[in-house]
């Protein structure tokens, strides 16, 4: 069971009951397909472009918008392992789902699915990593059928 918080710092996209369900869906996706069990815990929360530039310049030292970041944690507490942070631009989210021709709530997912492999330990800094990320996600994308 993965237990989310939401934490909504933007209004340039509205924020449905439907869109956090469904990233509750991805993200217990993302655990089913490792093999996780037990108690979860992750936070989610969506911001704008200048919002996550400071985060990307603080906590990375690039100067510049990113689409998501992912502040893993790995703690446990009381049972619950608390796996991290999520912080999603919803601007970029408008903008990369138009670049790709594709839905936003398509983006929103591809973004959570891919900042929540992080929180797992994946990365993709070098060929080998990015390879074997990129096939998770879309081996998780398309058992969530999200395509468009």
């Amino acid at each position: 069971m993965i237990k989310v918080l939401y934490d909504n710092r933007q209004d340039v996209l509205e924020i449905t009951a439907h869109m956090e369900e469904a990233i509750k869906k991805a993200l217990e996706a993302v655990l089913n397909r490792e093999g996780l069990e037990g108690d979860f815990e992750v936070s989610v929360s969506f911001v704008t472009n200048e919002e996550i530039k400071e985060l990307n310049r603080e906590y990375r030292n690039v100067d510049s918008e990113t689409d998501v970041l992912s502040f893993p944690m790995n703690e446990e507490f009381e049972g619950v392992n608390i796996l991290g942070d999520i912080v999603i631009s919803t601007q970029k989210i408008i903008e990369q789902a138009e670049e790709f021709d594709h839905s936003r709530e398509r983006e929103m997912i591809y973004l959570t699915v891919h900042s929540m492999l992080h929180l797992l330990g994946y990365d993709h800094m070098v060929e080998d990593e990015k390879s074997l990320m990129r096939a998770k996600e879309k081996e998780i994308m398309k058992e969530l059928n999200i395509f468009k």
